[in-house]
Parts: C-alpha cells; structure tokens; sequence
C-alpha cells in the first residue's frame, strides 16, 4: 500500500480531541485531530494544493458524465486516494457535468464558488462531524445552481434534500471512509435528484472502482464499485 501519510507513508492516527500541530510543509500551527503514527500533519490548504489543475479539467471538458469528470480530476497527481480535495471534486464535477447538460450557469464563477464552500469542509468530516464532506458537496452544487441563500425557500429545501440523500446513501454503505467510494455515491445519488427536481439529464455509466489497491481499508466484496465484485 502506498498511500497514508503523505510524508512517508504510515498509518494516519485519529486523535479524540483536538491538539495543536505543525504542518510539515508550509510550517504553519493549527489545531487538528489527524496525524500520522510517525507524527507527520499536513493541513488541508497543503493537501489539496493542486485544485486549479482540477478546475481547469473542468473548464475544458466536453462531458455530461460527472463520473468521468471526476475520474479525469483524480488521475490528476494532486488528487490523492483519501483527503479532503473530494469535498471540492464531487460539486464540481456536477456543476460541470449539468452545464454541458444544458443546464444554465456561468461555468466559471460556479466553479470560484464551490471551491471557497469546498474547502472550508474539513478532512475527516465524515467521522468527527457525522457528515461525509463528499455528500455535503452535493448540496453545494444544487444550492450554486439554485442561486439558495439561507432565506431562500424552494431552494434552500432542495439543497437540503440533496445532501440528506447523498448522506443517506453513503451512512447505509457503511465505513471505513473511501472518499473514492463515497464520491462516486453522492454523484449517483446527485444525477438522480437533479432528473427529477431540475429535469436536467446528465449521463451516468456504470461505475467501477479501480483503486482498490491503494486503500488500505477497501472493504473489496462489499463495496457496489469493487471491480472483482461485479460480474
């Protein structure tokens, strides 16, 4: 396996409370509960330094699949197989996906926006805060989309709505976290709802994770993508 600690590789540690870090890349102190058992921090600003390659894939591409945007975004090397960058991927790869699919929206200044809301999702949301960041970024596309603000009423619903069925479907799936996973569920989930709320068909191909290997949890047979799993 070769992925955990950016730094050298170790397990990563979950801490039960918060303790004050240094990152070993840019230095900087900030409180957090994840390091690795060899002691590394790396902050989330340094994690997914990277993101406007990740945009500009976006900016470029042609496609109404947001599975395939998001493959092309995680073959980028910013792109790791854990981390908080997916918190940005998955809305961003569905305001992409929904503008090629006729959906009407400034592609550009959508995609400014969720990279702000994105970012200020913390990694490891889905265990300390109950909340996977990728399903959360669900509710954030549809709320650019719908223009929601907290005194909204039909689209602040939706918004809503989004998440909570993003959410729900990655709770029922079960842990341990696989961002790549639960990515690919929260979309699913996403395509779905914008068809019947907002009528704007984006494609969705099967989906088949090829990963695997670089998950030191994959849970293999019981994960719905696990390529040896589907026939």
């Amino acid at each position: 396996m070769n992925e955990e600690c950016l730094i050298c590789k170790a397990p990563l540690k979950y801490l039960n409370t918060d303790e004050e870090m240094e990152c070993v890349l840019c230095r900087k102190k900030q409180y957090s509960k994840t390091r690795c058992v060899n002691g590394h921090f790396v902050c989330d600003e340094c994690h997914t330094n990277g993101m406007d390659s990740m945009v500009a894939v976006c900016l470029n591409s042609k496609s109404n699949d947001p599975v395939e945007i998001l493959e092309e975004m995680m073959r980028l090397p910013s792109c790791h197989m854990h981390g908080p960058e997916h918190h940005t991927m998955v809305g961003s790869a569905l305001l992409t996906a929904y503008k090629n699919a006729g959906g009407e929206i400034d592609l550009g200044s959508a995609l400014g926006e969720m990279q702000k809301r994105g970012k200020q999702v913390p990694g490891g949301a889905c265990g300390f805060w109950g909340a996977c960041g990728a399903g959360i970024s669900t509710g954030m596309y549809l709320s650019i989309v719908l223009k929601a603000t907290p005194l909204a009423r039909e689209a602040w619903g939706l918004s809503n709505q989004m998440t909570a069925k993003a959410l729900d479907a990655i709770g029922k799936n079960g842990g341990p976290r696989c961002c790549k996973r639960d990515s690919y569920l929260a979309i699913m989930e996403a395509v779905k709802f914008t068809s019947e709320k907002l009528h704007i068909d984006m494609k969705l191909d099967s989906v088949i994770c090829t990963r695997s290997h670089l998950n030191n949890q994959c849970r293999q047979e019981k994960c719905p993508f696990y390529k040896d799993h589907i026939k």
